[in-house]
Order: structure tokens, then C-alpha cells, then sequence
């Protein structure tokens, strides 16, 4: 018998922080493309091309989040919920991507470094990283999250780096004449990206993998269900996660018929919320494999009756 209370849908707050987010990563593109052309600063229309990608993450962060509020369907039992994590993984993999193209723009900057205008570079590269600061702020307000969210807010951080790379290389441009700085600090800015590429890699393939949700330990599980009143065994435990705070626990347990099979599906599912925090728990009760010692509650009552 299965006892179990879904989680609720996305919030919309989710929805309009992504939007947010996006239309002001699109001012900053606008903004450090225009002073580009004008300064002729390779730093900032590299950081506007980083910007970009970063903008049709958050686009497709934001089409994600909006699939994953859909009802579930006949076919689609859990909605469209995944819809989040695989938006997730398409980011991080974007996030990786946009880190090697950083490093092999600062090796061609540092062959050739650009001469550019470093006043205006400095100003331009100040706004974006002003937009960087407030989108990042939009999308962490609020007290949900998830997995998008926190990958459409890595893209943000990580344009909020570029600017300030992007004005530490004009500092150095404009007061000592280094023009390969931007070359060095871009390189150093790119493992950082590249890391929070991989840590959004592993989280999300270990949801669409279907392994054990963060921080559940199986052997306590296990315990934890061994230990209600009633059960005798249990097999073919499985725990996974569908998308970001909801994860699902499905047993069997075998009963040793000192209790009705629906008290003791109530009684683990409820032992599993209260110590591990999981609402969405399939408990099925089964009799022992000898009928010998169990008899059913009905039987017991009519016997006595």
C-alpha cells in the first residue's frame, strides 16, 4: 500500500527571477558590445560574447522552468519536472564550454594584445559588472530555489568575474601600459568557470541518473524501516530523486503478521518523512512467505467474535 503527499509545483517566483535576470544580461550584452566596438577592446566583446552564451542559458532556463510547472499526463506520471534538471545539465555543459573558449581567446590576446581606449573600457566594464550584481541578487532573493536557478545564477557570477576582470585588466592597462593582463586574469577566471561547470555536471547527472538523493544515507533508511513495529524484511529499496526537493522511496516490506499490512505501510512511510525528510514514500506490505504464523486481522476478529 502506498502513502505518499507530492510536493507542490515550482513557484512562480522562480519564472520571473530567470526573467529578470535575463533582460538585464541582455542590457549588459547591448552596453559592452557598443563600448567594444568603440574603445576596440577585445576584453569586452570577448566578456559580451561570454555574456551571450550565458543569456541563452538563462533563456533556456527560463523555457525549462516554465515546461516544469506543467501538469502531469498519462504518459508523463511525474509532469514535466526533469525538465528542470536536464535545462540544468545543458548549462553547465554551456558554462564549460564558454570557460575553454576564455582561455583560448587570452592565449590570442596574448600574442597580440589589443591597444585599446582603457577609460572606456573601465567605465563599460563598471556597468556590467553593476548588471551582473543586480541580476544575481534578483535570482537569489526569495526563499526557493533550485537546481535551474542555482545554474542560471553561476552563469551570473561568472559574468560578474569577467567584468571584474575585465576592469582589473583596464587598471593595469591604464596605469602601467600591461596589456597582457587581461590574457592572465582570463585564464585564472576560466578554471574557476570550469569548476562550477563540473560540480553542475556531477549534481545533475546524479539526478537523471537516478541515484541517491544528497545526503540520505541507505543504510539508515534501511534501518529506519527494519526498526517499525511489524516488519519482518524488506527488498528491492530504491530512493532517487525527480527533480530539485522531491525525492521518492519505494519498498517492499514483508510483514511478521503481528499487525495489518496498512498500519505498518502507514507507520514506515510516516518513520520515513519524520527521520529523513521524504513526503513521496511507496510503501507495499507483503505476507510471509508461510501463511502458517499470519492470519488476517478479519480472521482474528471473527474467531473471537
Amino acid at each position: 500500500m502506498a502513502h505518499h503527499a507530492h510536493p507542490s509545483s515550482p513557484s512562480p517566483s522562480l519564472e520571473s527571477r530567470i526573467l529578470a535576470a535575463l533582460v538585464l544580461t541582455v542590457a549588459g550584452i547591448v552596453v559592452q558590445i557598443l563600448g567594444g566596438v568603440f574603445s576596440k577592446s577585445l576584453a569586452l566583446l570577448s566578456d559580451a560574447g561570454h555574456m551571450l552564451a550565458d543569456a541563452a542559458a538563462l533563456g533556456l532556463a527560463l523555457v525549462a522552468q516554465r515546461v516544469a510547472t506543467r501538469p502531469r499526463t498519462q504518459v508523463r506520471t511525474y509532469g514535466w519536472r526533469r525538465a528542470e534538471t536536464l535545462a540544468a545539465f545543458v548549462n553547465a555543459i554551456l558554462l564549460g564550454v564558454a570557460s575553454v573558449w576564455v582561455v583560448m581567446e587570452a592565449a590570442a590576446r596574448w600574442r597580440d594584445p589589443p591597444d585599446v581606449k582603457g577609460g572606456w573600457m573601465l567605465a563599460v566594464a563598471v556597468f556590467g559588472l553593476l548588471v551582473n550584481l543586480v541580476a544575481a541578487a534578483v535570482l537569489s532573493r526569495g526563499p526557493s530555489h533550485n537546481e535551474n536557478t542555482r545554474a542560471a545564477l553561476a552563469h551570473v557570477i561568472s559574468d560578474a568575474a569577467g567584468s571584474l576582470a575585465a576592469i582589473l585588466a583596464a587598471i593595469l592597462i591604464l596605469g602601467w601600459g600591461l596589456r597582457r593582463a587581461d590574457a592572465v586574469i582570463s585564464v585564472l577566471l576560466a578554471v574557476m568557470m570550469f569548476w562550477g561547470a563540473w560540480k553542475l555536471v556531477v549534481r545533475t547527472v546524479d539526478v537523471l541518473m537516478e541515484c541517491t538523493p544528497r545526503g540520505l544515507v541507505p543504510a539508515a533508511l534501511e534501518a529506519t524501516i527494519r526498526a517499525t513495529a511489524g516488519v519482518a524484511d524488506l527488498h528491492d529499496l530504491h530512493a532517487w530523486t525527480i527533480s530539485e526537493g522531491f525525492d521518492v522511496v519505494t519498498v517492499h516490506v514483508t510483514l511478521d503478521g503481528t499487525r495489518h499490512g496498512t498500519d505498518v505501510s502507514r507507520e514506515v512511510s510516516e518513520r520515513i518523512r519524520a527521520e529523513h525528510g521524504i513526503t513521496h514514500a511507496t510503501v507495499q506490505a507483503e505476507s510471509p512467505p508461510s501463511t502458517d504464523f499470519y492470519q488476517p486481522v478479519s480472521t482474528l476478529t471473527r474467531r473471537r467474535a
